[in-house]
């Protein structure tokens, strides 16, 4: 590998590659084209559609003048071989450089085409249209995405290159050269498949993978396919309108405070049952404003511990007060999440799950 040419060809192949498909490292070091060239694309949360029809054209003509800058970096690298001069290099060089300027050539004329009537043959502006009413335009389809967009209660999961994007009203997935895109009332998710990975780089834990099929009953939309870990499914059927089907009969892997939460429900209704006074009503539960207050802490548990005697009126149901029992757990200790003790979320006393008793 002492040879200049074969270690800038090595090198680069090493950074096209993740250029293209941009690992984790290079991600978070900024190199990416969202990233370098950000000023240019503008801001994603005040023009989402806008945002991504820029990044997906500029990302198609870099990642077509790849071949071109391996030829002109090989000049530099390898001068012995004369490719400056081009009449005079080799004729394996000669008809690299004529593929490489004609990929570069045929994607100028692709975003030329693209371009064309206000970018309405953009392949993303196309998608657009099949949601169009009909005096209608992709625009105000873009318009009504932009202030979904916008809103923080939308589901988003996934690598910016194949992020899955859930909104009020749409499903999207962003792939590298387009947007896929399906309104809610018409579409149907499918679980198709699943798959198992040992450890997850981000959770340093075992994750299960979802292929999820989406079909809108509108002809004029392509199915597409998204992917999302397990962990993730219960928040994205909340966002939904519709229920997912699992087709493939797949069991879904819950999350480890999902796991918690059904465990605690189950131990909560072998305690002990509260009678409320008579003439006292219960309220809504202060956590989700939902559901009736349904659980009372009562000091019951007689062992030697923490526990004290919490006289707070019923104000939490039974879901809502799982949750604040996980999450005030140490998360790399599961084991013992059952037998530890936390704070009354209102009056600060201590319990533990014999303590939470269901209101009658």
């Amino acid at each position: 590998m002492d040879r200049p040419d074969a270690t800038f060809t090595l090198a680069y192949v090493v950074l096209a590659l993740c250029f293209v498909f941009t690992p984790n490292e290079f991600r978070s070091a900024g190199f990416t084209v969202q990233h370098i060239f950000s000023q240019w694309l503008g801001s994603e949360d005040i023009g989402f559609i806008q945002h991504h029809l820029r990044r997906s054209t500029l990302t198609a003509l870099l990642h077509c003048c790849l071949p071109l800058g391996y030829y002109i970096g090989m000049c530099v690298a390898a001068p012995e071989q004369d490719l400056l001069q081009v009449h005079r290099a080799a004729q394996g060089w000669q008809l690299y450089l004529g593929f490489s300027l004609a990929v570069l050539l045929v994607s100028c004329v692709l975003v030329f085409c693209w371009s064309r009537r206000g970018w309405e043959n953009h392949p993303i502006c196309r998608a657009l249209s099949a949601h169009a009413l009909p005096r209608s335009s992709w625009r105000a389809v873009a318009a009504s995405i932009n202030t979904e967009f916008r809103r923080i209660d939308k589901f988003a999961s996934g690598c910016p290159s194949a992020r899955v994007i859930v909104t009020d009203s749409w499903v999207m997935k962003v792939s590298t050269y387009s947007l896929h895109i399906a309104l809610q009332q018409d579409c149907h998710l499918t679980v198709t498949d699943c798959t198992q990975h040992s450890l997850s780089p981000e959770l340093n834990a075992p994750v299960q993978i979802l292929t999820i099929r989406v079909s809108s009953i509108n002809p004029r939309v392509q199915p597409f396919t998204i992917r999302l870990k397990s962990s993730e499914y219960a928040e994205l059927q909340e966002k939904l309108q519709a229920p997912i089907r699992n087709a493939a009969n797949v069991v879904i892997h819950l999350s480890m405070s999902e796991l918690f939460l059904e465990t605690f429900k189950t131990y909560v209704k072998m305690n002990a049952v509260y009678e409320c006074p008579s003439g006292q009503e219960l309220e809504p539960c202060i956590g989700c404003m939902q559901a009736s207050a349904g659980v009372k802490l009562l000091h019951l548990c007689d062992g030697e511990g923490e526990c004290q005697q919490c006289y707070c009126r019923p104000m939490w149901c039974l879901t809502c007060m799982g949750k604040w029992f996980a999450s005030r757990q140490d998360q790399q200790q599961p084991e013992t999440w059952l037998s530890s003790r936390v704070p009354c979320p209102t009056c600060r006393a201590k319990f533990c799950i014999l303590d939470v008793c269901s209101v009658e």
